[in-house]
């Protein structure tokens, strides 16, 4: 079903607006912010994939090729999420990037052993966190190999 939501090829669920359009700029700088979706929570995170609420219709067979997911955000966190995108045959074998501020161990732990395919702390630096972000881009959405639906 088609209902005019674009193909989405990297999900940015980022609460904090300068740090989403930082990476948005750098990832257009690079050429690889073609169809990025930024939702600003788990919540709508969820709806997006799932095809509910805001997103009611969506054809959720259509997966983004990655999703950057920080895990400290309101209303639902990046671990409910992950957790929720593991456990759904549909989506369980989509690429997420933790990208988030904690480098609290139990943070890393639990996103690993919830299946998280890296776990990146944002640098402070700037330039630091534009060469992470060109760094994660190039590598999930260009050398990576995912599996064909």
């Amino acid at each position: 079903m088609s209902n005019g939501y674009k193909q989405v090829v990297v999900l940015m669920v980022e609460d904090n607006d300068d740090e989403a359009e930082l990476a948005l700029r750098e990832l257009k700088k690079h050429n690889l912010a073609n169809d990025l979706l930024r939702v600003k929570d788990g919540e709508e995170a969820l709806e997006f994939i799932f095809g509910t609420g805001r997103y009611e219709g969506r054809d959720v067979e259509s997966t983004p090729k990655v999703i950057l997911l920080d895990l400290k955000m309101p209303r639902i966190g990046g671990i409910e999420v992950l957790k929720e995108i593991r456990k759904d045959e549909r989506t369980r074998k989509i690429p997420v990037v933790v990208l988030t501020s904690s480098n609290e161990e139990k943070d890393i732990v639990d996103a690993y052993e919830l299946g998280v395919n890296s776990y990146i702390v944002k640098p402070i630096d700037f330039q630091k966190f534009s060469n992470s972000i060109k760094d994660i881009g190039y590598y999930w959405l260009v050398l990576n190999k995912t599996v064909q639906k």
